[in-house]
């Protein structure tokens, strides 16, 4: 049956398929499994398929098994040798570290040499991993640009072009960088282009350059793409006075594992994951204004535990893909049905399931009736809801006799601080990323006893 199928049924080599036996990966998806036979044949593909499906290994094992690597007989003689011969587009530095992540650990036994280049940081190591050779690229757009002007990118021989999320790249007017790259490439290359919704630009995009594309749709018919089933969905009026308090008690609930929650925008990130500091909890902000070193080590530390609460922007979180998210936090409304769609996205992957809790303000109201027309949940009217309203402990699972501050036996995570900030060096990049060099607020927990106001404190890193 498909649903038994493993890696190795799709003819896929050897060493990814030992390499993603070592990870505990051997059934594909159904986005993958869709996509692999197709793929594998060299076919253009239009992938549909919402985040947390696995789609990257749709593209990324096709990508693997095509590249000529070093450990491959011949290579040295070959004019391809050491340039890139694949190329993974993303609209985000944190997509393009998740994906890059992911290749890596599925080509290992290849020994496929993968690049991750954004800005952000600094030129000197890409240019120098350029030089020493790379097989695959994984890039933001504004920085593969400046590469390739500079002279030390050439996609000549990148015969595999792959654009990640689409729709949030022409979201965020990556068109015309798109369309530069895509220029660089060979005319008879293999494109494959993954997108969570289908609007007319991304059409157009790829009746533009893919030469008879298969579209695969893995989204079910009665999902509609809309709604993810495997979420549970709570939606509540809350004053904005006592949110945080809220928070506070949420963040309690039985069985809550890793947390994102989500802001409009970055002063109210800092100033949430600051108030969560100062009440015992391990959280970190993640937003525009925050260096790359920073997002980073956030991002880092929430990956390996250290802290388990991330507050962010929605700009700041697109694209990133976190194992275990349990629990995702609207501290304040969406802006529409697709913003709340890709915040509630953050859970329920892969077949996990997940708990999506949204707080609408009063004068929200009517952007979230808009939001609960659009996507039909069943919403209209959220009830209105305190921090002590016995529904809230009753729905969450929240412990009677909860309170706003997280006792201190229970602090046993390590905090932001006990994740290193790399030095990223070098000059800014054209495009004006911050970089290391600015002084940038990072947020750690205090140990030791506690007095008023001492919770939590602003260090500078760097």
């Amino acid at each position: 049956m498909e649903e038994h199928r493993t890696f190795a049924d799709f003819d896929v080599h050897p060493d990814i398929v030992t390499a993603l036996s070592e990870q505990g990966i051997t059934h594909p998806f159904p986005i993958q499994a869709m996509t692999l036979p197709v793929a594998l044949a060299g076919h253009d593909i239009i992938g549909q398929a919402k985040t947390g499906t696995g789609k990257t290994l749709g593209f990324g094992v096709p990508i693997l098994q095509r590249v000529v690597t070093p450990t491959d007989a011949g290579f040295a003689d070959l004019p391809q040798a050491g340039r890139p011969q694949a190329l993974v587009v993303t609209p985000t530095r944190e997509l393009a570290f998740q994906v890059a992540g992911d290749l890596e650990k599925a080509g290992a036994r290849r020994g496929a040499r993968v690049l991750t280049v954004y800005g952000g940081r600094a030129y000197e190591p890409q240019i120098e991993a350029l030089r020493a050779g790379v097989e695959i690229v994984v890039g933001t757009p504004g920085r593969l640009i400046d590469l390739a002007n500079q002279g030390h990118l050439d996609l000549g021989h990148a015969r595999t072009l792959v654009l990640d999320e689409a729709d949030e790249m022409l979201d965020l007017g990556f068109l015309p960088d798109v369309e530069k790259i895509l220029a660089m490439t060979p005319a008879g290359r293999h494109t494959m282009l993954f997108s969570a919704t289908m609007p007319g630009a991304v059409v157009s995009l790829a009746r533009r350059y893919m030469s008879q594309p298969t579209h695969i749709r893995a989204i079910s018919e009665d999902d509609s793409g809309q709604t993810v089933a495997a979420v549970e969905q709570f939606v509540y009026r809350a004053h904005a006075m006592d949110k945080v308090e809220m928070l506070a008690r949420i963040l309690q609930a039985e069985g809550r594992g890793l947390t994102m929650i989500f802001s409009r925008t970055k002063r109210t990130a800092a100033k949430v994951a600051d108030d969560l500091v100062e009440r015992g909890f391990a959280a970190a902000p993640i937003h525009g204004d925050l260096g790359q070193g920073a997002r980073e080590q956030a991002l880092r530390a929430f990956r390996n535990g250290k802290v388990d609460v991330l507050v962010a922007t929605d700009v700041a979180a697109r694209g990133i893909d976190v194992e275990n998210v349990t629990h995702v936090i609207n501290y304040q409304c969406p802006e529409d049905e697709k913003g709340y769609l890709h915040r509630i996205g953050r859970t329920g992957r892969a077949g996990a399931t997940g708990v999506a809790i949204t707080f609408v303000d009063w004068d929200d109201l009517h952007r979230w009736a808009l939001i609960n027309k659009a996507l039909d949940l069943g919403i209209p009217d959220p009830q209105e809801t305190y921090s002590s309203s016995a529904h809230l402990y009753d729905e969450l699972s929240i412990p009677e006799g909860t309170r706003g501050t997280l006792p201190r036996s229970a602090r046993t995570r390590e905090g932001l601080r006990a994740e290193q900030v790399e030095d990223l060096g070098g000059r800014e990049d054209a495009h004006g990323d911050r970089r290391s060099g600015g002084r940038v607020p990072v947020y750690e927990p205090v140990a030791g006893p506690r007095r008023p106001g001492a919770a939590g404190r602003v260090i500078e890193e760097f």
